[in-house]
C-alpha cells in the first residue's frame, strides 16, 4: 500500500544529520522522494542510505547555504530532474555562542546568512515549483530563541527571530493559495549543536530529532479544516509556555 506522500517531492536542508536526517527518513517512510541538501557528501550519503532503507528514493544535492548560486542550483536540480516540488523544509542552521561585546561581525553575519537569508532565498526560488502542486508545504524550523532571548546567543537569537518574522509575512502573502506555510519552534533537541550553546543540558533531558520529524510529518499529511501556523515544542524538564 502506497504511503501518504507517494508521488511527492521534498527538499530538506541540513539533511545530513540531526533533525534534518530524521525528517528525511520520516518523509521517506510515507513514500516521498527526498532531496537531501547539505555540505558534507559523506554525511549526505549516510542519510541517503537511511532513506533508501525506508523504501523510498533519495537525491543528493551538495548545497552551501552561504552561497546564493548554490541555493539556486538546488532548486534548478529539482526542477530539471522532477519538474515538481511539494514540500520544502528549511531546517539547516548554525549557532554561535559568545558574550555580546565579543561577538564578531562575521559571526553575526554568518548566523543571519545561514539561518535567515538562506531560507528566504530558497523559499523565493522554490515558489514557482511549489505553486504547480495541488497542495504544497513550506515548513521553516526556527527555535525557542525565535520567540525569546537567551544570553550569549545574540547572533543566533536574532537569526531565529528573523526566520520567524519572514515566515509570518510569507504565510500572510500565501494565505488562501495552494501553499501552506508552517513554523516549528523547538526547544532543546539532542543534536551536535546543543553542546556548543547549552553544555549544561544532559542528553537524556533533550528531545530526540524524531520528535520534531513526527510534527513535520503530521503537518504535511493533515487534511482537516484546522490549520496550524506555528508549533512550539519544549522539553518536559523546561518551563511551560516558552
Amino acid at each position: 500500500m502506497a504511503g501518504k506522500l507517494a508521488g511527492k517531492i521534498a527538499i530538506v536542508t541540513g539533511a545530513s544529520r540531526g533533525i534534518g536526517r530524521a525528517i528525511s527518513v520520516a518523509l521517506a517512510r510515507e513514500d516521498a522522494t527526498v532531496v537531501l541538501a547539505a555540505r558534507s557528501v559523506a554525511k549526505l550519503k549516510e542519510a541517503a542510505e537511511l532513506v533508501k532503507q525506508a523504501d523510498s528514493k533519495a537525491e543528493i544535492v551538495v548545497t552551501d547555504l552561504l552561497q546564493e548560486d548554490s541555493i539556486k542550483n538546488l532548486v534548478k536540480t529539482v526542477s530539471d530532474k522532477f519538474g515538481q516540488l511539494d514540500i520544502l523544509i528549511n531546517n539547516a542552521g548554525i549557532t554561535h555562542s559568545s558574550k555580546f561585546e565579543q561577538t564578531k561581525t562575521e559571526d553575526w553575519n554568518r548566523c543571519l546568512q545561514v539561518n535567515a537569508t538562506a531560507p528566504f532565498i530558497l523559499c523565493r526560488e522554490a515558489l514557482p515549483l511549489l505553486k504547480k502542486s495541488s497542495t504544497s508545504y513550506i515548513i521553516n524550523i526556527s527555535s525557542v530563541v525565535g520567540v525569546k532571548g537567551y544570553p550569549l546567543q545574540c547572533a543566533y537569537t536574532a537569526s531565529k527571530h528573523a526566520v520567524r518574522g519572514m515566515t509570518m509575512s510569507l504565510a500572510e502573502e500565501l494565505n488562501g493559495t495552494n501553499i501552506r506555510v508552517h513554523l516549528i519552534c523547538p526547544g532543546g533537541v539532542d543534536t551536535d549543536l546543543i553542546p556548543q550553546v547549552r553544555p549544561d543540558l544532559k542528553s537524556e533531558d533533550l528531545m530526540r530529532p524524531e520528535e520534531i520529524a513526527d510534527l513535520v510529518l503530521y503537518l504535511v499529511t493533515h487534511k482537516g479544516i484546522g490549520f496550524i501556523d506555528e508549533l512550539h515544542i519544549r522539553r518536559t524538564t523546561s518551563k511551560p509556555w516558552f
